[in-house]
């Protein structure tokens, strides 16, 4: 099942459980995740793409070792709300992992990388250090998103 319903994903996770979110870009994949009663995100390990089989196999693995109950992939759509290319690429990559008989919520994430961006700059981080994390706390920002809105309603 793949939707943008958040009353959908949650209605086939009513016992919660662990999640995983994908901040999905070319180059690479933020990863994080969050506990099994949709509290908090963290940030976890990033992928760097290469050929989407191996990719996936990373996922894989690493959904298999937290026990993961769903997916949460942050949409990132133009600011009016429409598709842009990119927003094509990610519902073809949802597709692509919607095998692993695991629910997927596509998530807006239109603020996410700017949020993230702005928090990094507030804690003085250098330019090397924001890029070398803002993929990862991008994805935890879209899973937070997700689960705040899918724990309180």
């Amino acid at each position: 099942m793949i939707t943008t319903d958040k009353g959908a994903f949650a209605a086939v996770l009513p016992d919660g459980g662990r999640l995983i979110g994908l901040d999905v870009g070319t180059k690479t994949i933020g990863t994080a995740f969050c506990d099994a009663g949709w509290s908090f995100a963290s940030p976890a390990t990033l992928i760097r793409r290469t050929k989407f089989q191996k990719d996936k196999a990373e996922i894989i693995a690493m959904i298999a070792k937290q026990a993961v109950r769903g997916i949460v992939i942050g949409l990132p759509l133009n600011l009016d709300g429409s598709d842009s290319p990119r927003t094509q690429s990610t519902r073809a990559f949802a597709r692509n992992v919607d095998d692993l008989a695991l629910p997927v919520l596509l998530w807006d994430e239109r603020w996410s990388t700017v949020a993230v961006e702005r928090t990094l700059i507030e804690q003085d981080a250098s330019r090397a250090k924001r890029a070398e994390r803002i993929d990862n706390m991008a994805a935890a920002w879209i899973l937070q998103g997700a689960i705040d809105a899918l724990a309180h309603g």
